[in-house]
């Protein structure tokens, strides 16, 4: 499916992972000029791609990005129970298969490649780059999920309990965790629109996905020195969902050259979608400027080795046809 409201066009279609499981994909891009660079959406947990990061593709298609979205395995649109994560690994190969896809199409190879993620997905935009190093161009990291907020955490006795069920009854919503609606968006109009979205889940997280949300936490907690593409953090000071204390460790702790923190005095979790309209218009410029120095000068570079390979090519051509007379 396709359509285009002003100069942005949107599509839509469905693909089927490595193991037979059908997902929802979407694209927004420029209708009427050639996109500078492209950006890949990864969702938070509970949430989706086509309706709650709508208003963030399209001021990123607007600024002159190609953005791509895909609704991971029992999210949103796609196939499997909702709100239920048999595997966080799984979902990052089907986001890593499937971003890669696009990234090697012929027309798409010389492209920068942005990643860009909130919350869990924040979380998955790091998997992505510690599966794959060397291969993306940059991350966005909207409050990402290195580290659950001890708001948010069971006590260590009842993880363990719950650790223990999780291999029993997998999909039993029992997980002992605030209503997450309701400390993660600040605008009261979000929080209805996402309770009246038939397409996010509501309620208690399913005990497998809990698990499997807090042992991804764990290891990327672990692992954040590792952290080595050009970087960008978000979070806002007054978080209960995400920890800003880790977002701020990733900043120090990462041997990326590049790397930017960003920290926002009175702002909650959701700065992408669920926070105050004026403060929205914050973040957004903050992640615009960054995107720009960045493919500005990628671009710059790929101009200039493409002049020189072409130089080169002429020399070679020249010499040939001395030769040859």
């Amino acid at each position: 499916m396709e359509h285009g409201i002003h100069d942005v066009k949107y599509e839509e279609e469905y693909i089927v992972n490595s193991w037979g499981v059908e997902l929802f994909t979407c694209r927004w891009s420029p209708a009427n000029s050639e996109p500078q660079a492209l950006i890949f959406l990864c969702h938070g947990y509970a949430m989706e791609c086509s309706i709650s990061m709508r208003d963030c593709a399209s001021r990123l298609v607007k600024a002159g990005y190609e953005v791509h979205g895909i609704d991971c395995e029992g999210h949103g649109k796609s196939s499997g129970l909702l709100g239920f994560i048999p595997s966080f690994d799984h979902l990052v190969d089907d986001l890593s298969e499937h971003f890669t896809n696009i990234s090697e199409r012929r027309e798409n190879r010389k492209m920068m490649r942005i990643i860009l993620g909130e919350s869990m997905g924040g979380a998955m935009v790091l998997r992505l780059h510690l599966k794959k190093p060397d291969y993306w161009d940059g991350a966005v990291l909207v409050a990402p999920m290195c580290k659950i907020a001890e708001e948010m955490r069971p006590n260590p006795l009842v993880i363990k309990a719950l650790t223990s069920l999780a291999r029993i009854i997998r999909t039993w919503k029992l997980t002992p965790t605030p209503d997450i609606v309701d400390v993660a968006f600040r605008d009261p109009k979000v929080r209805y629109e996402v309770r009246s979205n038939p397409y996010t889940y509501k309620g208690r997280p399913r005990l497998q996905t809990g698990y499997q949300l807090y042992a991804a936490s764990v290891d990327l907690e672990q692992r954040l020195p590792e952290v080595s593409l050009p970087f960008i953090i978000l979070h806002g000071e007054e978080d209960k969902v995400t920890d800003p204390s880790v977002s701020k460790w990733l900043y120090e702790s990462a041997r990326a050259a590049d790397k930017t923190f960003k920290l926002y005095p009175g702002m909650w979790h959701s700065l992408s979608y669920g926070e105050l309209p004026e403060n929205l218009d914050t973040v957004f410029s903050d992640i615009l400027e960054w995107l720009k120095h960045r493919v500005v000068a990628h671009n710059a570079r790929f101009e200039e080795q493409r002049k020189i390979a072409n130089d080169h090519n002429a020399s070679e051509s020249k010499f040939v046809n001395v030769k040859g007379t």
